[in-house]
């Protein structure tokens, strides 16, 4: 049987994840990078350490909205919210588009077809958040093989698959937004957030993914509407209500 670097790299990955430990960070990894002329705000996280959730509704159904009534809910765990962003589509009523998972509660149906606007720009793809483990994976992949998701968003179109960019982004689209969305390293740990600091097409975006910060998968979560919350970059981003919002919560006494 041949070597194989990349299968190399996943064993010694793998044997990592179980020997670190499970001890979540004070604040995430959030820094200002750039490609060219444009500018991004990336927020890294590691899931095999990083207590990296999905927020939609509370236990009486009352839509959180934003980032302040997450954090505030949070208190009541004895943790705090370090940070957070727009985690996928949504209906006007702020109810998913798509497979939504919550701490295993499923609230939405995963969409394998095409349709109309950035989420049926096939091929889409699901955030999935595992045990100790983060992916992106392609929709219908995923539902060939459905992963073990604790929380899961789905949301489109992808931005890079398998290293590609998704083959319907034109290098000169004047479709220019602030948009936001997630990748995850090789190692199957390593997730980057991002969200442009000024207005990108999604060609930009997704090169920004596959040649900057290297991800084989990453996922296009919005334009327009993309958020941010992290207090080590100064922002704590408001408008109106949001739906999904993805995020990462530390004991309220971890400093």
């Amino acid at each position: 049987m041949p070597f194989e670097p990349r299968l190399a790299r996943r064993l010694l990955a793998l044997l990592a994840l179980l020997l670190a430990p499970a001890v979540a960070t004070a604040e995430p990894d959030c820094r200002k990078m750039s490609q060219g002329a444009d500018r991004f705000s990336v927020c890294t996280l590691r899931a095999d350490r990083d207590e990296i959730r999905l927020w939609h509704s509370d236990a009486d159904g009352r839509l959180y909205g934003g980032f302040t009534a997450i954090d505030s809910a949070l208190k009541a765990e004895g943790k705090r919210l370090v940070f957070a962003m727009n985690g996928g589509m949504y209906h006007e009523d702020r109810s998913p588009v798509g497979l939504y998972l919550e701490n295993g509660v499923q609230g939405g149906p995963l969409v394998t077809s095409d349709g109309p606007g950035n989420f049926g720009l096939l091929p889409n793809g699901v955030f999935c958040i595992g045990t100790r483990t983060a992916s992106v994976i392609e929709s219908r992949s995923f539902a060939a093989n459905p992963p073990d998701c604790r929380y899961a968003s789905q949301s489109g179109p992808m931005l890079v698959i398998d290293g590609d960019l998704h083959p319907r982004f034109l290098v000169n689209s004047d479709s220019r937004y602030i948009r936001n969305g997630v990748g995850v390293a090789e190692d199957g740990v390593t997730v980057h957030f991002v969200i442009s600091d000024n207005r990108v097409n999604f060609h930009t975006f997704g090169r920004f993914f596959r040649d900057v910060l290297e991800t084989p998968n990453a996922l296009y979560f919005d334009g327009k509407v993309s958020r941010l919350f992290a207090p080590s970059l100064g922002r704590s981003d408001t408008g109106f209500p949001l739906g999904p919002i993805v995020g990462a919560a530390v004991p309220s006494d971890q400093m």
